[in-house]
């Protein structure tokens, strides 16, 4: 444990951080499951409807550096080549 102030403060921040990431991250890969289930079923209209805020969910993560734009990109086209061909 640090003894500086400045160290536990920043021990402090970083928890606090990565607890929003942990969330992010969670919510990202709900959305893209919900997606990927939808495709499973064969539902077209579903997957397309729920393909727009997981997209969002990717992009957001992208940006807060979460995972890489092209990781999300790659995700992205992938999920909207599926769903329509669908």
């Amino acid at each position: 444990m640090p003894n500086i102030k400045s160290a536990i403060k920043r021990v402090k921040t970083s928890e606090g951080r990565k607890a929003q990431n942990i969330t992010a991250k969670s919510s990202m890969r709900t959305a893209v499951k919900k997606v990927e289930a939808a495709i499973s079923n064969n539902d077209g209209a579903v997957a397309k409807e729920v393909f727009i805020p997981a997209a969002s969910k990717l992009d957001k993560a992208a940006a807060k550096g979460l995972i890489h734009k092209n990781a999300a990109a790659r995700k992205k086209s992938r999920l909207m080549k599926k769903t329509n061909a669908l």
